[in-house]
């Protein structure tokens, strides 16, 4: 048997634990519940172009995310630690898989997320106050510089924007969605012509507009990044990661059916704010306003989410060596990591400047997805490597649910290298350029773990 590796900076619970399993739960379902279900069900009606085959894309990326969390769960109780994903990959393969998703999240994945969600809250300021591109980005660099600074001032602060907003979200989406069936005519909808071919109009669309779909379920793992600042982990973490994957799998197929209950298909596709169209068919040109005003609490939250998950995976690369001490820093009244919550609001408002909304959001997707499904294979291979760890929570359905979850995860991953080769690849790319950054880094810092 191979022998443990031990990193004992990282280990110890350098962030107070703070965390309850609402606090935990509002984390996982605020960051999810972001822009995807405002614009992504439009992306899939125009790739899919049938109302049986969008509803399979839905169900299939929510069983794909509930499989991960079930899987993850079990890896979150084992290492409850700050950096989620990234302590995952150092304990299962070594600090080089680790240093990767370190990188990537550096470079890609963590500017895209809060630069995508920073976007489209401040576009749908548009709808109260007419601003200029420039003024949507600056809008949406000031949004960042906020939920940094509350963030940075308190993990509590945090947790209560948190709260409050995933309350409100989620409130609001019911709302819309029952009033769709209580109000809308379901005769012009895409439900009302009892059209439910399961045939897409393109299996390779099928294939991209999967990307968008896990686009708009991704967040099922951000809790991880902030297990070092829950209570009770070894209760907390499964309970939070399976109960709020599964609300959120019952709240996205209960909206866009409520989408497509008013709007037909070919009215979906191409219309990126398909929910302000499904509001306009409720209560006329007022809708848009009460959809605007949802989208902005929406994103707010789940900007606010990634905020708070994010910075933890640059701390913990830093207290392990691979990357700068300083940024491990913990404020000494706040009990926060500053250092890390600055440089992650500086990267969003960097990528804000010069990219878009969907440039973001595919870099994100493609960027973390190779993590997730190594983070997913490290259960398998930490079982043989670790057996006499204990494990409190062990993951449902073992071998099944893991194995279907890679299964969908190489599947995506190769249909997007087909279907966007050049994405996909300069993703790659940025990954593995990474391999020699990782030994120059280790070479100058001869403390770095080998």
């Amino acid at each position: 048997m191979d022998a443990p590796v031990s990193y004992a900076p990282a280990d110890r619970d350098a962030l107070p634990r703070r965390l309850g399993i609402w606090s935990a739960a509002a984390v996982l379902v605020g960051s999810t519940i972001g822009s995807g279900i405002f614009r992504v069900p439009s992306t899939v009606a125009g790739d899919v172009g049938t109302v049986g085959a969008m509803a399979l894309l839905w169900v299939l990326g929510g069983l794909v995310a509930l499989f991960g969390a079930l899987t993850i769960a079990e890896l979150a109780v084992l290492f409850p630690r700050s950096g989620g994903i990234y302590v995952f990959l150092r304990e299962a393969y070594g600090p080089l898989p680790a240093f990767l998703f370190g990188w990537t999240e550096l470079l890609v994945i963590r500017p895209s997320a809060l630069g995508a969600i920073a976007m489209l809250f401040a576009e749908y300021v548009q709808e109260f106050v007419p601003i200029s591109e420039r003024g949507v980005r600056l809008v949406a660099a000031g949004a960042i510089l906020l939920l940094a600074a509350a963030n940075a001032r308190s993990v509590t602060w945090g947790a209560a924007v948190q709260n409050v907003s995933t309350a409100a979200k989620v409130l609001a989406l019911s709302g819309l969605a029952v009033l769709a069936f209580a109000l809308g005519d379901g005769s012009r909808g895409a439900l009302g012509t009892g059209e439910f071919d399961l045939t897409p109009i393109s299996w390779g669309g099928f294939g991209v507009a999967l990307i968008a779909v896990m686009w708009a379920y991704d967040g099922w793992a951000d809790l991880t990044f902030v297990a070092g600042e829950v209570r009770d982990p070894a209760r907390t973490l499964p309970r939070a990661l399976l109960g709020g994957t599964a609300a959120i799998i019952a709240i996205y197929l209960f909206v866009n059916a409520a989408y497509l209950y008013v709007l037909p298909v070919a009215e979906m596709a191409g219309r990126p704010l398909v929910a302000a169209d499904a509001a306009r068919k409720i209560f006329g040109e007022p809708g848009a306003a009460v959809v605007a005003a949802m989208v902005m609490t929406s994103a707010f939250g789940a900007l606010n989410g990634a905020m708070m998950t994010g910075p933890r995976v640059f701390f913990a690369m830093a207290e392990d060596g691979l990357f700068f001490r300083q940024i491990a820093a913990v404020h000494p009244v706040y009990r926060t990591p500053w250092a890390a919550i600055v440089l992650a609001a500086l990267l969003g408002i960097g990528y804000v400047s010069i990219r878009t909304f969907e440039q973001l959001a595919d870099a994100f997707i493609l960027g973390i997805w190779p993590f997730y499904a190594m983070a997913v294979g490290a259960v398998f291979l930490l079982r043989r490597k670790r057996p006499d760890l204990p494990r409190p929570y062990r993951t449902v359905g073992y071998p099944v649910v893991p194995l279907v979850f890679l299964a969908a995860s190489v599947l995506m991953l190769l249909n997007a290298a087909v279907e966007q080769p050049v994405s996909t690849l300069t993703g790659f790319a940025i990954i593995l350029l990474g391999v020699p950054v990782f030994f120059l880094w280790r070479r100058l810092r001869p403390t770095a773990p080998r």
